[in-house]
């Protein structure tokens, strides 16, 4: 008798990650979704944003260079699924090269007494150590973003 295993490249992990921001969800929408913006405060401490370019359109694609600190580049891609202003993104995640894995990202902007609750549920990720380093990118990801609208206030929002 065979041994059952699930497909290679079948995901085994997901994570959701929160945070709270004092801002608008359109404010925190436009932070996300306008490549000058998002190249400010893109990615955890150490990384740099180069490049970001958005056709925010469901069907269109978005691609995001991080600076590592040894100077090397990684690129992000992905195909956004659905875009609802100013509530929700919905999106394909991949990392490197054509043959990484294909994760989904949805990032809610909430509504609540004190600002807007921003939640990110990264699933279909292919392992659990690659499921922690996403938590610890995107927990350094709502800092960066709550660091900038703080100090930026709505300076961006009227652009």
């Amino acid at each position: 008798m065979s041994e059952s295993r699930p497909p290679r490249n079948q995901p085994v992990a997901a994570l959701v990650v929160r945070r709270v921001i004092r801002a608008t969800p359109e404010r925190l929408f436009d932070a996300w979704t306008d490549p000058g913006q998002l190249a400010q405060w893109w990615g955890p401490q150490g990384i740099v944003c180069t490049q970001a370019e958005i056709d925010l359109r469901p069907g269109g694609s978005y691609c995001i260079a991080n600076q590592l600190p040894d100077g090397s580049t990684l690129w992000i891609n992905g195909v956004f699924e659905s875009v609802q202003r100013p509530s929700q993104l919905v999106f394909s995640w991949q990392v490197g090269g054509a043959h990484a894995n294909i994760e989904r990202v949805t990032v809610s902007f909430l509504g609540v007494a004190q600002g807007t609750e921003v939640v990110v549920t990264h699933e279909r990720i292919g392992d659990e150590k690659t499921r922690d380093g996403h938590e610890l990118g995107w927990q350094g990801c709502l800092e960066g973003l709550f660091r900038f609208v703080t100090q930026n206030g709505d300076r961006h929002h009227a652009e």
